[in-house]
């Protein structure tokens, strides 16, 4: 990261909700060209999918789940270099919101990577639920395309969409979806926060022009039009190392 870069991470930050942690961040990464897809669902169905500790977030009375395409770059511990054939790939993630202790955060229920390498090692060291699935990206003209298809759950994903160089002016629902600083993990019998920080998402409008999505979560059914989409071309992103929270 180069130092321009953290000086303005770390002097940008009256979007957050709490205060940096005092101690050294340890991860380094970027998500980029991220496609936000995000769908109302019923929040008694969507609390039983989350671990005892957890309380599920909601906007106005309700429960969302998103899925979030992007390609990871350049992730590495700190005073690393990145190493492209393992820090640099497709990733999806289907994640939940919810709050600890007045910390609203994001939760995963699944998390698609493209390279079988990069998928061993995050999941081995972050401890979160990484699966290796065959995933395509291309952007010919003005057409982007994304896909993936994980086989061992049934999982599909298959979208065309048109990117707008005029970024939209975010309601209180876009910053409730999109700005969350904290992610939760549950492992075994103990759950664990990641904190995190990078600048608030710089959105864009976008327009899909044919989707298709086979997720069964549970009993949650998430193929059908999300009812909101967002996109951004990325941001830089710091972590820390988890947290363990009190026990279940």
């Amino acid at each position: 990261m180069k130092k321009s870069t953290k000086k303005l991470l770390y002097q940008t930050v009256s979007h957050r909700k709490w205060p940096l942690p005092v101690k050294r961040w340890s991860y380094y990464q970027e998500w980029n060209k991220a496609l936000f897809l995000h769908w109302k669902v019923p929040a008694d169905t969507l609390q039983q999918l989350l671990p005892s500790g957890l309380t599920l977030d909601t906007f106005e009375n309700e429960a969302w789940i998103s899925i979030v395409a992007f390609t990871m770059e350049k992730i590495r511990p700190k005073n690393l270099p990145s190493f492209s054939p393992v820090s640099h790939f497709h990733e999806i993630n289907i994640r939940t919101y919810v709050i600890h202790n007045g910390k609203p955060g994001v939760y995963f229920l699944n998390i698609e990577a493209e390279k079988q390498l990069s998928a061993v090692i995050s999941k081995m060291l972050s401890g979160l639920p990484y699966e290796k699935a065959k995933m395509k990206r291309n952007h010919q003209n003005e057409i982007q395309t994304y896909s993936s298809n994980q086989k061992k759950k049934g999982f599909e994903f298959a979208a065309n969409y048109q990117v707008s160089n005029n970024t939209i002016s975010k309601s209180e629902l876009d910053l409730w979806l999109t700005e969350r600083y904290c992610l939760y993990l549950d492992k075994g019998e103990k759950n664990y926060l990641y904190e995190i920080h990078h600048l608030p998402w710089e959105l864009q409008e976008v327009r899909i022009s044919d989707i298709h999505t086979n997720y069964q979560i549970g009993s949650i059914d998430l193929n059908r039009k999300p009812d909101l989409i967002h996109y951004s071309k990325g941001i830089d992103v710091i972590a820390w190392k988890k947290e363990l929270l009190k026990s279940k």
